[in-house]
């Protein structure tokens, strides 16, 4: 499976201690250099299972930068180019243009749910409120309560 990642929902599961989610659930996660300038603005230490990857074709990056970041712009890039799987996105402009061009985008609330789906989580509410509490992450009442009751926890 491949994927590949914008910043936000991999400092997130950093921060809050599980990254290694990812690798469970994906294997290894491929990320742009922007991203990873990113990440290391704020994390010294990246998981092992981070492969950074140059994109192709920044004349495609620069197309998009009047509507999304530099780390969004080239992860979509890049999932383009390697034909990803999923891209891990969680801003809803990038998630736009993801679904414009085609990609299946998912943030760190798929990534969470799916985790706990299988049991690599035991609790979803401990962890949306260590995300809350740890990051700027935030989930509006509506949808923690939605997917509480979809994970069997309300």
């Amino acid at each position: 499976m491949i994927v590949v990642s914008d910043t936000s929902p991999l400092s997130a599961l950093i921060s809050i201690g599980q990254a290694g989610l990812l690798r469970s659930l994906f294997g290894e996660v491929l990320i742009p250099v922007a991203v990873e300038a990113e990440l290391r603005r704020y994390h010294h230490d990246l998981p092992d299972f981070f492969r950074v990857r140059a994109v192709a074709n920044p004349a495609e990056v620069t197309r998009w930068l009047p509507r999304l970041d530099r780390g969004e712009a080239e992860a979509i890039v890049l999932a383009q180019e390697v034909h990803a799987d999923y891209l891990l996105m969680d801003e809803i402009a990038g998630r736009t243009v993801a679904r414009e061009q085609g990609l299946r985008a998912i943030g760190v609330l798929g990534v969470l749910m799916e985790a706990k789906r299988i049991r690599l989580i035991g609790s979803l509410r401990e962890t949306f409120d260590q995300l809350e509490a740890e990051t700027t992450f935030f989930v509006s009442a509506d949808l923690k309560a939605r997917l509480l009751k979809e994970a069997g926890e309300l």
